[in-house]
C-alpha cells in the first residue's frame, strides 16, 4: 500500500514537472504561446529585406533605429481578417501621441502578395485606412527570397486558399529601438498593443 501511494506520488510529481516545464511555468498552453513568451523573454533579430512602400520608395526595417515600429501582415485584396488589421492599425494610430508617431513610433503593413500588390494597389490599401505613408507606409517584399525569409522571421503561415486568396495567421508585432522582435500581440486587441507602446514612449 505504501509502495503504492509512493509511486501515484512519484508520478504525479514528475507529471507536475513536466507539465510546469512543458508549458514554461504554466503560461503556455499552444505552440503559439510559447513562441509569444519565448520572444518576449528573448527578442530576436529580423532580416534586414528591402520593402517597396506605396510610394515605390525603398527601404529596410533597419532604417528605424531607435524607435519602435508595430508590423503586420496583409495582402490588399483580403476582405477579412486583413480588413480588422487596417483598422486596428488606424485605431493605434489615432491613440498613439501625434507627437511621438513618426518621430519614435511607426507603422509598417507589409503585403505578402508582392506579384498583385503593386505600389498603385498599396495606396489605395493605405487611403481606405488613413496611412499617411510616413508614420503609417504600406510596403510589400521585393524578392520571393526575401518574402519567404521574413515570413519565416516573424512566424507568418500563408497557404493559397485554391480561389486566389490566401489562409493565413495574423497578429500585430513590434520591434524594439534595437530592431528585434519584441513583442507579438493578438491582432484583434489593438488598443491594449497601442497601451503597452505608449508605456515605452
Amino acid at each position: 500500500m505504501k509502495r503504492s501511494f509512493a509511486a501515484a506520488l512519484l508520478f504525479t510529481v514528475l507529471g507536475c514537472g513536466l507539465l510546469w516545464v512543458g508549458t514554461d511555468g504554466l503560461t503556455a498552453f499552444t505552440a503559439e504561446a510559447a513562441r509569444r513568451n519565448a520572444i518576449r523573454s528573448h527578442p530576436r533579430p529580423v532580416p534586414a529585406v528591402l520593402l517597396e512602400d506605396q510610394d515605390g520608395r525603398i527601404f529596410s526595417l533597419k532604417d528605424y533605429p531607435d524607435k519602435l515600429v508595430a508590423v503586420e501582415f496583409i495582402y490588399t485584396r483580403c476582405a477579412t481578417v486583413c480588413s480588422t488589421l487596417g483598422m486596428g492599425f488606424r485605431r493605434i494610430v489615432d491613440s498613439i501621441p501625434a507627437a511621438a508617431l513618426e518621430r519614435d513610433f511607426v507603422l509598417v503593413s507589409i503585403s505578402f502578395d508582392p506579384q498583385n500588390d503593386t505600389p498603385a494597389k498599396l495606396k489605395a490599401y493605405g487611403r481606405r485606412f488613413g496611412a499617411d505613408g510616413e508614420g503609417w507606409r504600406i510596403a510589400r517584399v521585393c524578392s520571393e527570397a526575401d518574402l519567404k525569409t521574413v515570413l519565416a522571421a516573424f512566424g507568418i503561415t500563408v497557404i493559397p486558399d485554391g480561389m486566389g486568396g490566401f489562409e493565413h495567421n495574423a497578429a500585430i508585432h513590434l520591434l524594439d529601438r534595437s530592431g528585434r522582435l519584441a513583442l507579438i500581440t493578438d491582432y484583434d486587441q489593438p488598443l491594449a498593443f497601442a497601451t503597452y507602446v505608449r508605456t515605452l514612449l
